[in-house]
């Protein structure tokens, strides 16, 4: 299995934009869509309250998921289930169910609620996606795991330790899924797995469920025997672990490419997902054909659109003809010229340095054939920006929500333009 890992906790595309992108996964060799919704997904009842104002509706979840079948494209939900739940431990209602108060991180497994609350989002979740024969229920980066008082206690009663815990509660878990969906297999991510000696691995009986774990180091291209990629935030892979805590299903290999949209629920935006398509390609290619070869190469700028690529410079010659090339090739601007080209007209134009100060513009005086020497090209400048920001807004819209637009343009376009624009209202 080849799992493009859609990590949808901040800028999660419009389903429209997702009809387009599963044809070219595809195409790259995907075989499967791992879909960590967080508060896209539409939940309701007593859950409701953990779902974005943005979040897909019942009928999007089924569309994405005939758009998967309709290109061999198997979906696999991902829950998690002990860390990374930010989005659930953030909301007053369930703050009691944190490991330690003070950090919205980790579930506390020892809260009779915490189980009850998984079971309920699991079974909303794995409603609509009777399709899967696979779930993952996450269950890395545990953090604070064992800090708090209920942990603490649990330990010095039972002479037990965090891996114990740890295990403890994803056979809890694992057993819900077991009795609840015959058949149904499980993937978790192994890092908590590694910290755990063999002798209590081999000790703990998993529960009924399969489960696979998966590696959940970082990988970058080199070591798929590509050369390097250097795209800003590079797709990045996992490959199947096998463990003795689990009956692991030999005869399929896995491995999982990842584009994340955010690293937890609080960081600022990685990259936007257009513009790691081409790392995410030159990933999958490599493989599907077990290396970076000479055709691999072809296959790519084929899938793409390109003329030639650099991978050693991170760049892509040609306008491409992928979905969100547009993007791809506009947040190229902005990396590469919008801050160096706003920077150079206000610091390095002597008459803005010399006759238009911070002093000059706060009290507000100035000789009006110093100011003509650079007004000109200041707001000529400050016209082209904007122009292009208005194009770039448009074609953010026609894939992402308005906060994920919102939020990427105050993160990397307002901090260099709003100088310039401050500069152009006092020159007014």
């Amino acid at each position: 299995m080849r799992l493009v890992h859609l990590d949808l906790k901040g800028a999660a595309p419009r389903v429209s934009y997702l009809e387009q992108l599963f044809p070219l996964l595809s195409q790259l060799g995907a075989n499967g869509i791992l879909i960590e919704y967080e508060d896209m997904f539409p939940f309701k009842g007593e859950l409701e309250v953990l779902k974005s104002p943005y979040a897909y509706s019942e009928e999007d979840i089924e569309w994405i998921q005939q758009l998967a079948e309709l290109h061999k494209l198997e979906v696999v939900p991902l829950v998690q289930t002990f860390g990374h739940v930010e989005f659930i431990l953030k909301h007053e209602k369930y703050q009691h169910l944190r490991e330690v108060q003070r950090f919205p991180n980790s579930f506390n497994p020892h809260v009779p609620d915490t189980l009850a609350l998984l079971k309920s989002i699991l079974s909303q979740v794995m409603e609509k996606h009777r399709r899967s024969s696979w779930i993952h229920i996450g269950a890395d980066e545990v953090f604070h795991l064992g800090e708090g008082m209920d942990s603490k206690n649990w330990m010095s009663h039972n002479k037990g330790d965090t891996g114990t815990m740890y295990l403890n509660h994803i056979k809890e878990v694992l057993d819900f899924i077991a009795v609840q969906y015959w058949g149904l297999r499980a993937l978790m991510w192994d890092d908590m797995l590694r910290k755990i000696s063999v002798g209590a691995l081999r000790g703990e009986r998993m529960g009924a469920a399969a489960v696979a774990p998966n590696r959940a180091s970082w990988w970058g291209c080199e070591e798929l025997q590509a050369p390097s990629c250097h795209w800003p935030w590079c797709s990045w892979a996992a490959a199947r672990a096998r463990s003795p805590t689990a009956r692991v299903a030999t005869h399929e290999a896995m491995a999982r490419l990842s584009l994340p949209c955010r690293y937890d629920h609080y960081s600022v935006l990685c990259e936007l997902l257009p513009v790691g398509i081409p790392s995410l390609a030159v990933c999958l290619q490599t493989l599907v054909n077990g290396g970076f070869m000479e055709e691999t190469r072809r296959k790519v700028l084929d899938a793409l659109g390109f003329q030639s690529m650099q991978l050693e410079q991170s760049t892509c010659e040609g306008r491409g003809a992928f979905p969100g090339a547009e993007i791809y090739h506009m947040v190229e601007q902005v990396n590469s010229h919008l801050k160096e080209s706003i920077m150079r007209a206000l610091e390095e134009e002597s008459a803005i340095k010399g006759w238009f100060s911070p002093y000059h513009r706060k009290h507000q005086f100035g000789n009006p054939r110093n100011m003509e020497s650079f007004g000109s090209k200041v707001l000529k400048l400050h016209e082209d920006w904007e122009n292009f920001v208005r194009d770039l807004r448009a074609h953010l819209e026609s894939i992402y929500f308005p906060d994920t637009v919102e939020e990427w343009i105050e993160e990397n376009v307002n901090p260099y333009l709003d100088q310039l624009r401050d500069l152009v209202r006092d020159y007014r």
